[in-house]
């Protein structure tokens, strides 16, 4: 089944909200087999929203909104999508008195009258119960079997009236009786640093390739590149081992750079790879300000590993909680091989820990300089008394410069653990 997708709402046009819910829909749908083949959004007015979701409806016979079901005035989903179908708008008395109950239950005093509006239903709709919150999903079809689901564009209730109500229904009409064995759209992907597009291509060759029909993408980001691979399709046994073929061979290739699998944070094989070893962590960061510590606590269970850290942002910090020089600063400054160096071998000494890491630089916009532009990154680990050092330099804004510097820490601690890694 092929469909499309109606986020509505003029904050998401206007950037103030990330249209979170069309990445999430199209990651569900995909792995039930139901492939998105196009994402429109568009802004709060009726005409706007009658007109995408008449053309979608045109190209796929197939629609999922999201967004505009709410009690306000510029709420106009139903409305608008109920004259495509020719309904007319009819107040449930049911849903009503479930809202008023709702609302008296949370809230004491008088239910608002304009929370009325979202028993307001289109005439022969379907309603799609809505556990995680007030507004009811709708479901529109007509007499050529074309439809529209509405849901609210909360993304907790989005989310949650998706994986109870609305995916079972479309998986049951997607793969009806006698409609054969279901097919899937499933990916799986590879996460790698410290190595480029053009670099894994190189080293890939021929075998860039891959069998069975499955394609490559390339996803370079601020935490590396991911290689993503996709097969559409095919049963979902089928499609797995299409998919795990195809990972061997990447894994074979350019397995010295791949750190984990779907949204694997760098963090966790690090805190993996010293608790194999029984090694504890210490940080020391400067222009990063905790990033660094924050991406090794959000793991769970890290805390039999991180100790802790010192922000040391100023260099009187430095001196005074990492032990390092004063002489080192002024002949090399703080963003420096020797600066970084000390900076790791001293959060390890204060804190007793195995393993010491230490990021130093120039974050932007401003400070840099001909010999240390903005971007100028050093970051070292110290394991057990080793101390290895790099210079990294880092393009984008101040939050990327300060992210991927946190990356380029952890990709430098993960070898260092791991002898034989790229």
């Amino acid at each position: 089944m092929q469909l499309e997708v109606v986020t509505i709402g003029d904050e998401l046009l206007l950037g103030f909200t990330i249209d979170t819910n069309g990445a999430h829909l199209a990651r569900e749908l995909a792995g039930a087999g139901v492939e998105i083949v196009r994402r429109t959004t568009v802004g709060d007015g009726a005409d706007e929203i009658a007109l995408a979701v008449r053309q979608a409806l045109d190209r796929t016979g197939a629609v999922i909104t999201t967004g505009g079901l709410g009690p306000t005035s510029d709420d106009l989903t139903k409305p608008s999508i109920a004259a495509i179908f020719g309904r007319e708008m009819r107040l449930d008395e049911e849903i009503l008195a479930a809202l008023k109950a709702r609302w008296l239950k949370r809230f004491p005093g008088q239910f608002p009258q304009s929370n009325a509006q979202q028993a307001m239903i289109p005439a022969g709709a379907r309603i799609l119960t809505n556990n995680h919150g007030s507004a009811p999903g709708i479901w529109l079809e007509d007499e050529r079997g074309r439809w529209v689901a509405m849901l609210p564009g909360v993304p907790r209730e989005m989310r949650g009236m998706l994986a109870d109500t609305l995916l079972p229904l479309i998986v049951a009409r997607a793969n009806g009786a006698g409609a054969g064995e279901p097919t899937v759209v499933r990916s799986l992907t590879l996460r790698t640093t410290g190595i480029g597009e053009s670099a894994i291509a190189d080293a890939l060759g021929e075998d860039g390739r891959l069998p069975a029909g499955v394609p490559l993408a390339y996803l370079p980001g601020w935490e590396g590149l991911d290689l993503r691979l996709t097969m559409k399709g095919l049963p979902p046994d089928e499609a797995d081992a299409a998919l795990e073929r195809a990972a061997s061979l990447l894994r074979a290739k350019v397995g010295r750079w791949i750190y984990g699998e779907g949204t694997t944070d760098l963090a966790e094989p690090v805190l993996a790879a010293a608790r194999a070893r029984r090694l504890t962590i210490a940080v020391a960061e400067s222009c990063t300000g905790g990033m660094l510590g924050a991406r090794l606590t959000a793991v769970a269970g890290s805390s039999d590993v991180v100790l802790g850290g010192v922000i040391a942002y100023a260099n009187e910090i430095k001196v005074a909680e990492l032990g390092v020089r004063q002489a080192t600063l002024d002949a090399y400054g703080a963003v420096s091989e020797e600066t970084v160096r000390e900076m790791a071998t001293g959060v390890r000494a204060r804190t007793h820990a195995s393993v010491g890491i230490a990021i130093t630089g120039i974050a932007g916009p401003g400070g840099g300089t001909a010999e240390k532009p903005v971007g100028t990154i050093w970051i070292a680990a110290d394991v057990d008394g080793t101390v290895t050092a790099k210079r990294i330099q880092t393009i984008g804004d101040r939050d990327e410069n300060r992210r991927r510097a946190a990356q380029g820490a952890l990709a430098l601690t993960l070898r260092a653990l791991t002898p034989g890694r790229a």
